[in-house]
């Protein structure tokens, strides 16, 4: 009996498949990336030219003028605080002592489980007063309502817990200025933020929102709630998520808000035009990323209501916050962040690719969905590929070679465009031992950390869904004394440098 001949698909047919599938796999990957590094070079590049003419126009008497005559707008500080006893009150004295003409605090306690509202209420002789505004936007129950007697202009709202945006949302209800003010009970603001901030939409009508810096807090001084001096961290991990920061804000954010295509302004410190946030509702409940829904509401919006208007960061503007110093709550950031990134696209996805939202529709959402959501899980792919074909000894060292190559260019190529425009143009980080490490760490990051985060990314896809943790707050040391008595020494100064 003759043997069955076998088909073209068996054993060599197959193996020939699989090569052909896989080089083209390599082709892909590889031209993905080289697209991902031109585009954020370019992104770079429009924000480096930003940044110098803001530089070149900035001026300390400009500030002065805004501040003495009648240019400026009232503003409403809002301040979501959950389980914040150790830091509520240090940091609210310091934005009481913000220099800008007329403006309010409104402390949102969001059904705290610890002494923040105790600590608020010994701390500036709170009492409580019968509710008296209208309740515009939807939130949670609010228990009391209370006014400082040592501090005219500061509030607090004491409410059932819903969460970050609900606790804006209350805040918002109660805020009597047209601009509002979102910080992070954790933050520290420069001293001038607001007066820096508030600037631009005196510049332009058409501005309905404001984002500024965030910078890492770890390893700067901090004497009377205000950072006094500039500092590298002390741990590889902190020193990475500086440039991490620096790369966000000076090669993403600055290139596209050029364009108007800034699709978010960081919850821990942002500036929006009072009725704008009121026709979007607020901030919608039940997001991880709601700094980044809101802004793309925003966008949305406007669009579909054919209205000018602009969404701009501005680089001046600095707010300090305290990042994750161990990698369990570093690991468990960035889980919510890409999370919170596909819950926002997907809710938005109308958006995409429609010529209906203009610049925002055709370029910022598209980017997001193929170069912000995509990019991590085809990043850990490309490093599985050289692993597994290595393994099985079929290793395309060209490939290998080329994809590494790329990977470092792009977070290497990046890091030092961002932070010389931070350090240089921008002054910051003084010291030279201090921009040296930095320099360095753009280097030594890609020596796992960068791979590591990738994977971390990669894998939230299969969690968007879940609703584990509040993601209210990271897992913080408590960088700044929560009372000006407990800082460390008698002058209440406090030197942050990761929790020792």
């Amino acid at each position: 009996m003759a043997r069955p001949v076998p088909g073209p698909l068996a054993s060599g047919g197959i193996v020939s498949i699989a090569k052909t599938a896989l080089t083209w796999f390599e082709i892909f990957i590889l031209s993905y990336f080289s697209i991902l590094v031109l585009l954020y070079t370019l992104s770079g590049i429009l924000g480096l030219r930003a940044i110098i003419a803001y530089a070149r126009r900035r001026s300390p008497t400009a500030l002065k003028d805004l501040a003495e005559h009648d240019f400026y707008r009232p503003i409403s500080v809002l301040v979501p605080a959950y389980n914040e006893e150790l830091t509520i009150v240090h940091n609210v004295r310091a934005m009481l002592a913000l220099e800008y003409p007329e403006f309010e605090v409104i402390v949102a306690c969001d059904g705290s489980t610890d002494a923040t509202l105790d600590r608020l209420v010994e701390g500036f002789s709170l009492v409580e007063i019968p509710p008296a505004y209208r309740r515009v936007l939807d939130s949670r129950m609010v228990r009391a309502t209370y006014r400082s007697l040592t501090h005219p202009n500061l509030s607090v709202v004491d409410k059932v817990n819903g969460g970050k945006a609900d606790a804006n949302n209350a805040a918002l209800n109660i805020a009597k200025y047209p601009i509002v003010c979102v910080v992070d009970a954790d933050c520290l603001l420069d001293p001038d933020a607001l007066l820096r901030a508030a600037r631009v939409f005196g510049e332009d009508e058409s501005v309905i929102a404001v984002g500024g810096t965030l910078r890492p807090l770890n390893g700067a001084v901090v004497r009377d709630g205000r950072v006094v001096d500039a500092r590298a961290p002390k741990t590889w991990v902190e020193r990475f998520q500086v440039l991490e920061y620096t790369r966000a804000f000076f090669a993403y954010r600055a290139g596209w808000s050029y364009i108007n295509c800034l699709m978010i302004i960081s919850g821990g410190f942002g500036l929006f035009r009072r009725d704008a946030l009121i026709e979007v509702g607020g901030w919608r409940r039940g997001y991880v990323a709601d700094d980044m829904e809101v802004v793309v509401h925003l966008h949305r919006h406007f669009r579909e209501q054919r209205r000018r208007y602009r969404i701009v960061f501005s680089p001046d503007p600095i707010c300090w916050t305290e990042v994750p110093s161990t990698f369990k709550a570093l690991r468990k950031q960035r889980d919510g962040w890409q999370r919170g990134l596909l819950e926002v696209l997907w809710r938005h996805r109308v958006m995409l690719c429609n010529p209906r939202y203009g610049r925002a529709g055709l370029l910022g959402i598209p980017f997001l969905w193929v170069f912000e959501a995509a990019a991590a899980e085809i990043e850990a792919l490309g490093y599985i590929v050289i692993v597994v074909t290595a393994v099985l000894g079929i290793l395309n060292v060209a490939f290998a070679i080329l994809f590494l190559a790329m990977a470092l260019l792009f977070s290497v190529l990046l890091s030092q465009l961002a932070f010389g425009i931070e350090t240089l143009l921008l002054e910051r980080y003084p010291r030279m031992s201090d921009r040296l490490a930095l320099f360095a760490s753009a280097f030594v990051e890609f020596l796992g950390y960068h791979q590591v985060i990738a994977f971390v990314r990669a894998t939230s896809v299969f969690r968007v869904r879940s609703r584990h943790g509040k993601y209210w707050t990271t897992d913080r040391a408590g960088l700044v004394a929560g009372d000006g008595g407990h800082a460390e020494d008698d002058q209440q100064r406090a030197v942050v440098d990761g929790g020792s």
